[in-house]
C-alpha cells in the first residue's frame, strides 16, 4: 500500500511539473498536464509533547498524534474523487514505532447544487464519511487534543465502506455568518446525512454479513434570530462487527450554539452495544451504555486566543461491575494560519468500578493545516 501511494504521488509530480510534449507547431502541449487540472492537495497534522501518568505508568515524549494527507480531483461539474491517507505511529506488535499509512477516505462523489429543497446535495460511494463525527468536529475543533466523545468510547467511527447521502436544508447562511462564525455545514435550516455501511469502520475488516444504517439530522430552528443555534439527532442501527453480531443501537441528541467568539455544545447518548461488538456480557448479549458530554470554547483578550473545556461522563456495563468514566479537559489555544492552532491542555480521567483508577495527561500540541 505504501509503495502504491508513493507511486501515485511521484507520477502526479512528474506529469504536473515536467511532462510537456511538443506538437506540430513546436508549442507546449498540455494534454497530459490537463489530467491534473482541478487537483488539490491538503494536509492536517497533529504533533505534541506529552507527559502522561496512567495508573503509575509514566510516558514522556514528543509524538505524532495523527496526520492526514488528502488529494481531491474534480472530474466534471458533478463528479469528483477524494483520497485521504491516515498517518499514525504503530504502538504495538512487530512494527512498533513504525509510521503506518492507512486509507481513511477513498470515494467517488456526485454533487447536485439544487435538489428539491436541498442545497449542495451529494452521494458518496466507496470509503465514505459516516454521518456524525465530521459534523461534530466542525463545531468542536479540538480533535488535535483527542477523540470526540462517542469515538473515544468506541461507539462510532468517522469513516466506513458504504454509500452515503448528505445535503444542506434550504439555502445557505449569509456570507457574513460563514466568514465570522462557521463556513462548514452552513444550511440555513440545517443539514442531514445518512447511509448504509459495513459497520466496523475504515480500519476494520467486515466480520459478518450485516450492514449498519446511520443517520444525522441537524435543525437550525431560528436562523434569523439565533443563527448559531442547532439541534442535532443521530442514530446507528445494526450489529456489532463480530461473527456473533450482537445488537448495536445508538441514539444521540446534541444542542450547539456558535457565535463570533463563543462555542457551546451539550450532548446526551444512550444505546446498547458498540461498533466493535465488544460491549457484551458473557453470553454475547449487548449491554446498555449511556453518557453525556459538554464542551465550551471562549475567545479571551483578542480574537485568536481561546480558553476551552470539556467534560465527559460515560456509563458502561462492559464488565461484571458498572464502570463510570469521568473525564475533565481544559486548556488554552492560539489560532494562527488558516485554522492551525497551538494549545496547552490537561486531561484528567477518573474510572470508577471495583476500584478507582486515575490517569492524567499534560500536553503541548500543534495542529497545522495546509
Amino acid at each position: 500500500m505504501r509503495i502504491f501511494f508513493l507511486f501515485v504521488y511521484v507520477t502526479i509530480y512528474f506529469f504536473t511539473f515536467t511532462s510537456y510534449s511538443q506538437d506540430e507547431n513546436n508549442e507546449p502541449s498540455k494534454t497530459i498536464l490537463s489530467l491534473f487540472n482541478d487537483v488539490s492537495i491538503s494536509g492536517q497534522w497533529f504533533i505534541a509533547y506529552i507527559t502522561e501518568n496512567e495508573n503509575e505508568k509514566i510516558r514522556d515524549e514528543f509524538i505524532l498524534k495523527r496526520g492526514y494527507l488528502t488529494t481531491k480531483k474534480s472530474l466534471s461539474e458533478n463528479f469528483s474523487v477524494r483520497i485521504t491517507q491516515d498517518i499514525a505511529v504503530d504502538r504495538e506488535g512487530d512494527g512498533e514505532g513504525d509510521i503506518e499509512i492507512r486509507l481513511k477516505y477513498g470515494y467517488l462523489r456526485y454533487t447536485q447544487k439544487k435538489f428539491l429543497f436541498f442545497t449542495d446535495a451529494f452521494v458518496e460511494f466507496g470509503l465514505v464519511h459516516r454521518p456524525w463525527l465530521d459534523f461534530e468536529q466542525k463545531i468542536n475543533k479540538y480533535r488535535v487534543q483527542g477523540k470526540m466523545f462517542l469515538e473515544r468510547y468506541k461507539i462510532l467511527r468517522s469513516a466506513d465502506y458504504g454509500i452515503a447521502f448528505a445535503a444542506l436544508i434550504g439555502g445557505k447562511m449569509d456570507k457574513d455568518y460563514q466568514k465570522k462564525v462557521n463556513k462548514n455545514y452552513p444550511g440555513k435550516y440545517g443539514s442531514l446525512s445518512f447511509g448504509v455501511y459495513n459497520g466496523g469502520g475504515y480500519e476494520a475488516i467486515e466480520n459478518n454479513k450485516n450492514k449498519l444504517f446511520a443517520g444525522r439530522l441537524s435543525i437550525r430552528p431560528a436562523p434569523e434570530i439565533a443563527p448559531g443555534l442547532q439541534i442535532s439527532f443521530s442514530g446507528n442501527y445494526g450489529k456489532g462487527n463480530t461473527k456473533k453480531s450482537p445488537d448495536f443501537i445508538s441514539n444521540t441528541v446534541m444542542g450547539s450554539f456558535e457565535s463570533e467568539g463563543l462555542v457551546l455544545t451539550g450532548m446526551y447518548y444512550t444505546g446498547i452495544g458498540d461498533v466493535n461488538g465488544t460491549a457484551v456480557d458473557s453470553n454475547g448479549v449487548a449491554l446498555d451504555q449511556s453518557g453525556y458530554s459538554v464542551f465550551a470554547e471562549k475567545q479571551i483578550l483578542f480574537d485568536d486566543l481561546c480558553l476551552f473545556a470539556r467534560y465527559d461522563n460515560f456509563d458502561s456495563e462492559t464488565t461484571s461491575d458498572d464502570w463510570l468514566y469521568k473525564r475533565y479537559i481544559a486548556g488554552l489555544s492560539y489560532y494562527f494560519v488558516k485554522g492551525s492552532k497551538i494549545l496547552m491542555d490537561i486531561d484528567l480521567l477518573n474510572k470508577n468500578g471495583s476500584k478507582i483508577e486515575k490517569s492524567w495527561i499534560y500536553e503541548l500540541a500543534i495542529e497545522f493545516k495546509f
